[in-house]
């Protein structure tokens, strides 16, 4: 009995110091959050693998908050704040006691190919899923009084050729934005804040080593100087399904993280500073003087990762 004692506490030990050390050791923040997008497949194309590892890194992150980076809901957004896709593409993938914080979401293409107008009706039906407008933003205090500003876009009315598309609903709910006002209510923003970080998420990159790397990028063309102009750090987008990082300039940094469920080939890495066609996503752990973002796979290994300096 003695010797069957100091065998089950021998076993316990080596499972606790097994756990101790699978747990990562993430740089120290005062606002930690996770990106991801291109997502909601109903749990196909791994999207269950991502969503288990999301909620491996929250809970060993300490997480304040999710980002998505759009196309949340495949292949044609919702039909109403009661779609059934909610539960099979959201509620019953992102279970994980960590990933029970607030999303905010941006819209994709195929948001807008459904009803984008329920999306944010689904804020007041889900306490998580925080989306109070096509555009927005939210401001966080940092540990030295700074603040951490993010920008919410909304980029689909700015993609010229989706006013072209044979489909008449989408191109009605494209066409139907104010793309001035837009602009104007982020450099208003933009320009009176004094925030210490500034980020800014839409659904389309400004660059991208993946398929759509040679097309005609209208939404760099309405948005990149002007990201530049104000002062920028972070530009945060999906659309392309991979992970990918770039330096478009010694101020504005880019991001793709949109490998959250179906990922696709890339064509050329060239001009990347990092780039890979894999399921993952991206934390970001911010401090008033320092940024890092690591990218994650669904199998939970740090792939690459980066320190921005103030």
């Amino acid at each position: 009995m003695k010797n069957a004692c100091i065998l089950g506490f021998l076993i316990l030990l080596f499972t606790e110091i097994n756990l101790a050390q699978s747990t990562k050791n993430y740089p120290k923040a005062d606002i930690s959050f996770l990106v991801m997008g291109d997502f909601g497949r109903h749990g196909e194309y791994n999207q269950k693998e991502v969503a288990n590892q999301m909620a491996i890194t929250g809970t060993e992150a300490d997480i304040d908050f999710i980002i998505t980076t759009g196309d949340n809901i495949y292949p044609k957004g919702v039909a109403s704040p009661l779609d059934p896709a909610w539960k099979s593409s959201f509620e019953d993938i992102y279970v994980g006691h960590s990933l029970h914080v607030n999303w905010y979401p941006v819209l994709g293409n195929h948001d807008y190919a459904g009803n984008p107008q329920a999306e944010i009706d689904y804020s007041q039906i889900s306490r998580r899923w925080n989306m109070p407008a096509r555009y927005y933003s939210k401001t966080y205090k940092l540990s030295d009084d700074s603040q951490l500003l993010i920008a919410f876009l909304d980029t689909s009315p700015f993609e010229l050729g989706y006013y072209q598309d044979e489909d008449e609903p989408f191109r009605t709910q494209v066409a139907s934005q104010d793309t001035s006002a837009q602009k104007k209510w982020f450099s208003d923003l933009m320009t009176s804040s004094k925030a210490q970080w500034k980020i800014a998420v839409g659904h389309h990159p400004l660059v991208t080593s993946g398929p759509r790397m040679d097309r005609k990028n209208h939404v760099a063309n309405s948005w990149q100087s002007l990201l530049e102009k104000v002062g920028v750090d972070f530009y945060l987008a999906g659309h392309e399904h991979h992970l990918e990082y770039n330096q478009l300039s010694p101020k504005l940094n880019h991001l793709i993280s949109g490998a959250g469920s179906k990922i696709t080939a890339l064509k050329s890495t060239d001009k990347a500073k990092f780039a890979k066609s894999s399921n993952g996503f991206a934390a970001f752990f911010i401090q008033p003087k320092v940024l890092e973002f690591q990218f994650i796979d669904d199998k939970g290994n740090t792939i690459f990762s980066q320190q921005i300096k103030k």
